[in-house]
């Protein structure tokens, strides 16, 4: 048994936070069988007090006062940036749509730890919610559905999960901070979005009764994308991404800062600037927080512990690599379907040329994933066959010097990385198998760890 370290930094809408966790690496194979290690136990070590994310604008984030944030909890927890494994700085909400935030997250991932991947974007964020609220080990606690909404500064982030397992995600534009006041409960900032619904004048002082009709319509709104009531085009001014499916009648759960104000009644509407202690309360009030409710485990802090605690995965343990300086960051990945696999060894590698070009538009190869389901107890003829056309697809990339990614379904990671390996001897090649990996996503590659016989990989998406 073995453990690492892992950091996840949250920069959101509103609000700024790290942790770090424990993650505990166990073969869970027999004496009988090839090794399988699993993170079996997440446990958090230290959580950063929770900061307003700074900006410099309506626009721009801040960068130097996020990097600040960073400094100064790292010195508070007692970790070093080289202690660091793994783990993940995410821009949510709508931070994630400032100018600057590619770059405000491809600087600060580097400066966190030497694994901790950048990423940014509404579906993963709902995942990541979903996780760390407790909601998806509630799902399949108990074989049943749960749709986790997590309501920050400026979005609504939907994940569903049925038996533990991730169905459909989705997006609003709903949170608390669609308004900002100044202490005297001056209007600062009115988000677009209710533009063309309330016409509060910047320097007005709406009323409460304004502002519960405000909140009454963003809990409409909320109502509409859970199925409790009949969808409206009012639902549709609303939808960023999409809404999941909803095959049943799911538990409702609730992360996210406003997700703290449900459960815990406050006085003084205008305490943080904004909508969210109003909105808070409307959702306690309404059908939302009724029959179907289910109180989530985390609730601000949902989000960074899904990044820290949930984002990191470990391949199979058969696998292959050769002649690689670890970590690989950012790989995008060209999916193979079975047909494709089965391809006679000239065709295949015109197939995967042409997979991988897509992500160098200009003729230059790239680096990428070849993501193959493979199959179990492979002939040793098909597994010849498929190295082939692989190897033989492979040839610009190992011209250009670029390292070699496979990444396989089934438990086949190490047969056919040798296989590839034998036919290009100079190449840095990674084959890893036990890693089921869409089109379009990319995925970052750790140092190897159980004693080299894994390797930490985390996939995700770069939406920004």
């Amino acid at each position: 048994m073995s453990s690492i370290l892992s950091v996840g930094i949250d920069i959101g809408t509103t609000t700024t936070q790290l942790i770090f966790s424990r993650l505990t690496i166990q073969n869970k194979g027999t004496a009988y069988s090839v090794p399988r290690f699993a993170i079996t136990e997440k446990e958090i070590l230290y959580r950063s007090r929770i900061h307003f994310t700074p900006l410099l604008s309506d626009t721009v984030i801040d960068a130097e006062g996020v990097r600040k944030i960073i400094d100064a909890e790292y010195t508070a927890s007692g970790f070093d940036r080289t202690d660091i494994q793994t783990g993940a700085i995410i821009i949510t909400g709508e931070t994630a749509r400032k100018e600057n935030a590619r770059d405000v997250l491809s600087a600060l991932s580097g400066y966190a730890g030497d694994f901790v991947v950048a990423t940014a974007g509404p579906a993963l964020e709902s995942v990541l919610a979903g996780k760390g609220s407790g909601s998806q080990d509630y799902s399949e606690e108990h074989a049943c559905a749960v749709l986790n909404l997590d309501i920050g500064g400026g979005t609504t982030n939907l994940a569903l999960f049925e038996n533990g397992i991730l169905r459909d995600t989705g997006c609003l534009n709903v949170g608390g901070r669609l308004m900002k006041f100044d202490t005297r409960g001056r209007l600062e900032y009115l988000s677009p979005v209710l533009k063309p619904f309330f016409d509060f004048p910047i320097g007005s002082t709406p009323g409460e009764a304004d502002l519960a009709r405000v909140t009454a319509l963003l809990v409409r709104v909320l109502e509409e994308a859970v199925g409790l009531c009949e969808k409206s085009e009012l639902l549709q001014q609303f939808i960023t991404d999409k809404l999941p499916t909803l095959p049943m009648r799911p538990l409702l759960s609730f992360s996210g800062g406003v997700a703290d104000l449900i459960a815990n009644e406050e006085t003084n509407i205008f305490r943080y600037g904004d909508l969210g202690v109003l909105l808070g309360r409307t959702i306690a009030a309404s059908a939302l927080c009724k029959e179907h409710y289910l109180r989530a485990k985390e609730t601000i802090r949902a989000t960074v512990i899904g990044a820290g605690s949930h984002t990191t995965e470990l391949s199979g343990s058969t696998i292959f690599y050769d002649r690689v300086a670890f970590p690989l960051k950012n790989l995008p990945v060209a999916a193979l379907t079975p047909q494709e696999e089965a391809l006679e060894p000239a065709e295949l590698a015109e197939t995967v040329q042409k997979k991988l070009s897509l992500f160098s538009p200009e003729g230059t190869p790239v680096a990428g994933v070849l993501a193959l389901h493979g199959t179990q107890n492979t002939k040793f003829s098909e597994l010849c066959k498929l190295a082939d056309g692989i190897a033989l697809g492979l040839r610009p990339q190992v011209k250009a010097g670029l390292p070699l990614i496979l990444a396989t379904e089934a438990d086949m990671g190490k047969a056919l990385g040798q296989a590839v390996g034998s036919l290009l001897p100079r190449a840095s090649l990674v084959s890893l198998d036990g890693v089921e990996l869409p089109e379009g996503a990319y995925l970052d590659i750790g140092a190897p760890v159980a004693g080299g016989q894994a390797l930490p990989v985390v996939i995700k998406t770069l939406i920004l």
